[in-house]
């Protein structure tokens, strides 16, 4: 069960401009295609793209200083995916290189991050995707109106 905890309501922060990032926290990491991210037709199944965009979202995040898992350990926060999209434009291929781009772009109320898929031969844009990330207190399971403080300056994001 999720519980939704009470909106903190004054009037500076019901007029607030979205907040944007002072410094915008990316990272990109290369991948060669596995035979066994591959489908039947020999191009890799769209379930695995999820799987590059989650190990390029956790090195964004071990660099940036944010573990979540230690996170959580201190803190008892999570920070589950609520949302996920994925544009699948050119399939990649069986030993295609390739790079995949992860940029933060909101921190104030979720996380969202922005992928690309890129081939390293020629740059060809290949996927795009976006996750979108809530703070969540555990036990309780209650969903949190704000990323906290910490996490969002290690994102570069300030309020």
């Amino acid at each position: 069960m999720i519980i939704i905890a009470a909106a903190r309501a004054d009037k500076s922060s019901r007029n607030q401009k979205p907040m944007k990032s002072q410094n915008l926290k990316s990272h990109e990491r290369q991948f060669t295609v596995p035979f066994y991210d591959l489908d039947p037709m020999r191009m890799v199944w769209h379930g695995n793209y999820l799987k590059y965009f989650d190990t390029t979202r956790a090195e964004l995040f071990y660099a940036a200083g944010f573990d979540p898992l230690e996170y959580f350990k201190k803190t008892n926060y999570l920070f589950p995916i609520t949302k996920t999209s994925t544009k699948h434009i050119v399939s990649l291929r069986y030993r295609d290189e390739f790079k995949c781009r992860a940029a933060v772009t909101e921190a104030e109320y979720k996380i969202v991050v922005d992928f690309e898929i890129r081939l390293i031969r020629d740059n060809q844009l290949c996927t795009r995707g976006k996750s979108e990330q809530v703070a969540v207190k555990y036990p309780d399971m209650e969903i949190l109106f704000e990323i906290p403080d910490d996490i969002r300056k290690m994102l570069g994001f300030k309020k």
